[in-house]
């Protein structure tokens, strides 16, 4: 018996050609999706706000980050908004450039003239009268317009759209039509272009197993599961996030994208604006509020999307929105949750983005 069960275990070995090959590999590095929402950017240029790599030199922001890793830049889009900001015109002209610095365009669109959120799903004023039929007839119109204008290559059908969008006519408490508004979008996008990627994006975890199922029982057409992640609202626990991930990508056969994140690289502040997070029980034990824990805090959630089964890319939101007086909007709430620090140096956190080799 001795015998056979050798020969059985050299047989193995003779067959992986040694031991070290019936060891299983390391997770490769995905070709993932690395994005940076800059979407103030028209109105920091604007105002003369100027700004420098690690090394303090004086760059085009867009280089600063194609030149950190990042590979994607993703744009808010509202549709007539009173401060002028994230217009058509706006976001087109943006894209321009990001296309010719050879990134790809990532669209958020609204479908609403100021910020839409799970809390604000607001209509653009220019569709408030509207029939339902007339609604969604204007989301299809409005959203080939967009694409024919922009030729994204990802593009969101609304923003973070928990409880829906274009409310109250697309709520989901009525599944009926805020799918039918759904598909307008959908269906404009995919007579544009093939190429395109569309996302339905929902903001933290807990509605989105249930959301993503109504998107597969009404055999919704899109192609990736948006999700925003931010300690100070969706939960200070880290190890979910993989889990989560793939939960929802094999339930729904879909890639994932944790759309939104960010952390501070301080408690303090530089403006006369509140910042969002300035408090130490806002942070995830382990990531101090110091450019080294923003740095390892986006390094963990690229390692968490790397090797979870169906996460492809990861995006920080508001990268370059330091402090500043402006215009428009007078400050910033997010200075210290920036990808460049209160001198608009770029900070450690980008090497998250920099291609493995």
């Amino acid at each position: 018996m001795r015998i056979l069960i050798f020969i059985s275990l050299l047989s193995v070995l003779v067959s992986c050609g040694g031991t070290d090959c019936c060891v299983p590999p390391p997770k490769q590095q995905k070709d993932l999706i690395k994005g940076a929402d800059i979407s103030f950017l028209p109105e920091l240029e604007e105002d003369g706000i100027k700004f420098y790599n690690a090394s303090g030199i004086e760059k085009d922001m867009l280089d600063i980050l194609k030149e950190s890793g990042v590979n994607t830049i993703r744009l808010r889009l509202w549709h007539t908004p009173e401060s002028g900001q994230s217009t058509l015109s706006e976001v087109k002209a943006l894209s321009q450039q990001i296309k010719a610095k050879g990134m790809n365009v990532w669209l958020s669109v609204h479908y609403s003239d100021t910020w839409a959120d799970p809390g604000h799903q607001v209509k653009p004023a220019a569709w408030n009268a509207a029939s339902f039929t007339d609604l969604a007839d204007s989301v299809y119109k409005y959203t080939k317009k967009v694409m024919m204008e922009i030729d994204p290559d990802i593009i969101q059908i609304g923003n973070e759209i928990n409880g829906g969008f274009l409310l109250p006519s697309g709520s989901t408490s009525n599944v009926t039509n805020f799918i039918a508004l759904l598909n307008e979008g959908i269906r404009a996008v995919r007579e544009v272009s093939s190429n395109t990627k569309i996302m339905v994006h929902v903001a933290g975890f807990d509605v989105a197993g249930w959301f993503y199922q109504q998107l597969k029982t009404n055999s919704v057409d899109y192609d990736l599961i948006g999700l925003s992640y931010y300690p100070i609202w969706h939960g200070k626990d880290m190890t979910v996030i993989r889990s989560i991930i793939d939960g929802l990508g094999t339930a729904n056969g879909k890639e994932v994208v944790i759309a939104e994140t960010a952390y501070p690289f301080t408690l303090g502040w530089e403006d006369d604006t509140n910042n969002i997070v300035g408090e130490a029980g806002q942070l995830v034990s382990g990531y101090s509020a110091t450019p080294d824990g923003q740095r390892k805090f986006l390094l963990k959630i690229r390692e968490l999307v790397n090797d979870s089964n169906h996460g492809i890319g990861f995006c920080y939101w508001g990268a370059e929105w330091v402090a500043f007086e402006g215009e428009v909007m007078n400050g910033s709430s997010w200075e210290n949750q920036a990808l460049f620090d209160f001198n608009n140096k770029a900070v450690p956190a980008l090497e998250a983005f920099e291609d493995e080799e």
